[in-house]
Formats: C-alpha cells, sequence, structure tokens
C-alpha cells in the first residue's frame, strides 16, 4: 500500500466539495452501492475474465475504504 499524501489544495476541494455539494455520509452510502452494482455486474458478465478479477478486487477495495473514510459504517461493534 502506498502512504502517499494529498496536496493542500485537493485537500481544500474535497472539504468544499463535501461542504456544498454532498453530505460525508450520503456519498458513502452512494459509494458501497455502486461499488456492489458494479462489482456484481461485471463478475455475472464476464466471468471468463480472470485476469480482470485482481482489478476489480482492487477496485472493490479502494472504494469501500473511501466510503469508509467518509462514513465508518464497518468499523463500527
Amino acid at each position: 500500500m502506498n502512504a502517499n499524501t494529498i496536496s493542500k489544495e485537493t485537500q481544500i476541494r474535497l472539504l468544499n466539495f463535501f461542504n456544498e455539494r454532498i453530505e460525508p455520509v450520503e456519498m458513502a452510502k452512494t459509494l458501497r452501492q455502486v461499488n456492489f452494482t458494479l462489482a456484481l455486474g461485471v463478475m455475472s458478465e464476464h466471468e471468463e475474465l480472470q485476469n480482470e478479477i485482481t482489478k476489480l478486487r482492487d477496485s472493490f477495495y479502494w472504494l469501500n475504504e473511501l466510503a469508509e473514510t467518509l462514513n465508518p459504517y464497518l468499523d463500527l461493534e
């Protein structure tokens, strides 16, 4: 995993995006729904694309990580 940091400009843009356009909790919910739908659709239509499974798994992981950053749903016990 890469530990790159984001620039101040990117931080400001993200804060502005979430303050002006969408609530983080709603964005996290949407990301989870889209992530699940995309993964399910790709896997059901393209079972023969085994080499794409790794890319799909990575994409699924990172979208869920973003959703968890916005709204830590899975970390709650």
